[in-house]
């Protein structure tokens, strides 16, 4: 067990909430009673223990010093304090509820539901804490549904960097790495017997900090025997927003506020007060949007959900920041949310005592889609009954910086590298690419360049690409979708063919790249217009001596339909065959009548009537030698029942010169 464990949250955090001292100057110098009340907790724990040594189970001493190890963020080691003060029927009706807080502390779940519940059960009416107990109860129970990706994540402590005093806040910009630490300050914030905490920063390769070359910012930044943390800089380099305590010199400030300093070639300027703080509470944690534009921060200002909520400040045209707006009940809660990080793809991420989470401060992300706010805990793996917290990512989604006061550290608040292999993470790409062909008599294909082809979800056109020399396109597509792909070629019927991604989606536990390019391939295949080329329609049946549209032959003449509605330039004949058998002059009059009814079922699909031509040939036109009184089988005489189209004309574009090749075979 390490000396204490704390996520001081800053040092600027729960002390200066609670007025703790800020200047060693103003300080006790010994264990006494007063020292609890100056916020001298590291004293008063001391004093309170000596009273221990003579009176263990004193309530008053009992209570006093889980007090102190509470608010100074050390529950976990306040428990045996507070349950001792519990059973001696301490005063304060508050002790079970901090009993339960400290279990939850130690990863004691069940232990813990069961005192607060206890709690709100018996409090008085009126009393704040019984909600929060009852929260405290929900998100206990809700545990078992929060994520574990604790097989996926590789955390490793970064001991290059950390040292048995406080180091938290990361913040990875442009190849370095800026930190909050306690480390070489003579000053002792006697609040937790700890010196006070500086800025500093080291060069870093993604996840793997220069340990030898650490330097202390600037001095107009750090002050001595002040408490500085947590820092955020602009993505363009030109704004550095950091938190910073008061100093106990009675001009300044009574609380923790953010200030701003600016990069003037390459030097930064004396620090400014920001106009969004609130003089008289806490404000820090800053974190700026990827545009520069927003600043996101926490504050115990009055008007919030509970402890510590975050809000939101913009940029205006002026270059002030000004309307400061608290975030909302979806993300604040009861409880202290602070350390919010915006990511590369506008999510929020954030800590949270709040929220159903595996102990103390988790670490949460939040998403908005369609009016929505979506609240997730990271699950346990980055996630532990400790403090986890200041999370910022190096490659995101998958490496980061945060900080925890876990079991297992170096110091008090360390700073832990995590990559995070989960399989929901893993990218993959899916493409569909494509060859535009027309199909030539002989079988062969020929390559179809500078074709505009088009991809349509339902009625919408997602893009439009032109074919390369090789006849090749290329879409980003999606799986489980239904697409259909239409290609355009001046003198070419223009073409639709369906794909469907429907089952096709990769099973992203099988993957080993963080990124996967999945191609499909299609053939997209135009034919040439020939004028007075004869297409047979497959599948136009009639009835005996009938010309009625039959079912099964409408859905064919809608795939003319269609061909007509894509190409509306075109004039087409459709006429009417049939086989040698029966009087010829019936067959003729039958075939033109069939013709009509199909011409008249195109029309009433909406096609203009003086782009169709209704043609019955009868028998004069059949495609074998099986004439009047040829003995034939049933499959030839079926050959010459069909229903063709040819292209008649083709409405020139004036614009353009149109070359159309002329069938010149007998027709």
């Amino acid at each position: 067990m390490r000396p204490f464990v704390s996520n001081i949250m800053l040092l600027l955090t729960l002390c200066f909430v609670l007025g703790c001292a800020s200047s060693s100057k103003k300080a006790a110098t010994k264990p006494s009673p007063e020292a609890f009340d100056n916020g001298d907790y590291q004293l008063a724990i001391a004093y309170y223990e000596t009273i221990l040594e003579k009176d263990p189970y004193n309530a008053e001493a009992n209570f006093k010093i889980g007090e102190a190890y509470r608010l100074t963020n050390r529950a976990a080691k306040s428990a045996d304090y507070y349950r001792t003060a519990f059973e001696q029927n301490y005063a304060d009706p508050a002790v079970g509820y901090y009993y339960a807080l400290a279990l939850k502390a130690q990863g004691e779940y069940e232990e813990a539901a069961k005192e607060f519940k206890d709690y709100a059960d018996f409090a008085e009416e009126g009393d704040p804490l019984a909600n929060r107990a009852r929260l405290e109860v929900a998100n206990i129970e809700a545990m078992d549904s929060l994520p574990d990706i604790g097989q996926y994540i590789e955390i490793r402590n970064l001991d290059v960097l950390n040292t048995e005093t406080i180091d938290y806040a990361p913040f990875f910009f442009k190849g370095e790495l800026y930190f909050t630490s306690s480390r070489g300050n003579t000053g002792i914030y006697q609040a937790i017997g700890e010196p006070f905490t500086q800025l500093y920063k080291t060069r870093a390769n993604g996840l793997f900090p220069d340990g030898q070359n650490i330097v202390a910012l600037p001095d107009f930044i750090n002050k001595e025997n002040v408490n500085v943390g947590s820092i955020a800089i602009s993505s363009d380099g030109n704004f550095m927003i950091f938190a910073r305590g008061n100093s106990g010199d009675p001009e300044d400030t009574k609380e923790v506020n953010l200030y701003q300093s600016r990069n003037q070639g390459g030097v930064w300027s004396e620090p400014e007060f920001l106009p969004i703080n609130d003089p008289l509470s806490w404000d820090s944690n800053p974190s700026f949007n990827r545009a520069g534009t927003t600043i996101y921060f926490s504050s115990n200002r009055p008007g919030g959900y509970g402890g510590l909520d975050l809000y939101s400040a913009t940029l205006d045209e002026r270059g002030r920041w000004g309307n400061v707006r608290n975030m909302g009940g979806d993300i604040n809660t009861p409880g202290n949310e602070m350390f919010p990080y915006i990511s590369d793809d506008n999510k929020l991420y954030f800590a949270s005592d709040g929220h159903p989470g595996f102990g103390q401060l988790d670490i949460f992300v939040a998403e908005r889609k369609d009016g929505v706010t979506t609240i997730s805990n990271m699950g346990k793996g980055i996630n532990s009954p400790a403090d986890d917290f200041g999370i910022s990512y190096t490659r995101y989604p998958f490496e980061a910086y945060f900080a925890s006061n876990r079991e297992g550290g170096k110091g008090d608040d360390d700073i832990y590298a995590f990559v995070d292999n989960s399989p929901s993470l893993k990218k993959v790409n899916y493409i569909l690419t494509g060859t535009a062909v027309d199909i030539l008599d002989d079988g062969s294909e020929e390559l179809l360049p500078n074709t505009k082809v088009r991809l349509i979800d339902g009625e919408n056109t997602l893009a439009e690409v032109n074919t390369t020399s090789s006849g090749r396109f290329r879409f980003d597509v999606s799986t489980e979708k239904n697409y259909i792909l239409i290609g355009e070629k001046s003198n070419y019927f223009t073409a639709r063919s369906s794909y469907s991604t429907v089952g096709k989606t990769v099973n992203k536990d099988t993957l080993v790249q963080e990124v996967t390019t999945v191609t499909f391939d299609t053939k997209l295949v135009l034919d040439k217009i020939v004028l007075e080329k004869a297409i047979v329609l497959e599948n136009i049946y009639y009835d005996l001596d009938k010309s009625d549209i039959r079912p099964d032959a409408a859905l064919e003449l809608d795939k003319l339909v269609q061909v007509l509605v894509d190409n509306p330039d075109i004039r087409i004949e459709l006429s009417s065959h049939t086989d040698s058998r029966g009087n010829d002059a019936y067959n003729l009059a039958l075939s033109q009548r069939r013709a009509q009814s199909a011409v008249d079922y195109i029309i009433s699909k909406g096609i203009s009537a003086d782009r169709l031509t209704a043609r019955g040939y009868g028998e004069t036109r059949l495609v074998n030698d099986c004439g009047n009184g040829v003995n034939c089988t049933e499959e030839q005489h079926q050959e010459n029942r069909r229903t063709e189209f040819k292209v008649t004309e083709i409405q020139e574009n004036p614009e353009e010169e149109t070359e159309v090749e002329e069938n010149t075979s007998e027709q």
